[in-house]
C-alpha cells in the first residue's frame, strides 16, 4: 500500500476539467485507488464519487493505492492533484 498527502491546486478544485484529468490518469493504473478527504472516502476512477468529496483548492486529500502499481499511482496523482505536473 501507497500513502501520500497533497494539496488541492486547481482553482476549481476537483471539478471538471482536473477531475477528468484524474480520472483519466487513475484508470491507467491497475491499483485500486482513493482519495480521502476528512472523514469520506472516493474511488479515484469514479468521477461521481469524486465530487461528493467535493475537494476545494487548498484543501488537503489523501490518496491510498493498492496493488502492483501503488507506488507509481500515487506519484503520479499527487503531481495532478497539486498541479505540479512536470
Amino acid at each position: 500500500m501507497a500513502e501520500r498527502e497533497t494539496t488541492v491546486g486547481a482553482a476549481e478544485g476537483l471539478h471538471a476539467r482536473p477531475m477528468k484529468e484524474l480520472v483519466d490518469a487513475a484508470k491507467r493504473f491497475s491499483s485500486r485507488i482513493v482519495l480521502v478527504k476528512g472523514g469520506k472516502e472516493a474511488n479515484a476512477k469514479s468521477p461521481i464519487k469524486l465530487l461528493g468529496l467535493g475537494a476545494k483548492k487548498g484543501d488537503s486529500v489523501v490518496i491510498r493505492a493498492e496493488g502492483d502499481d501503488a507506488e507509481e499511482a500515487v506519484d503520479a496523482l499527487a503531481e495532478l492533484i497539486s498541479g505540479n505536473e512536470h
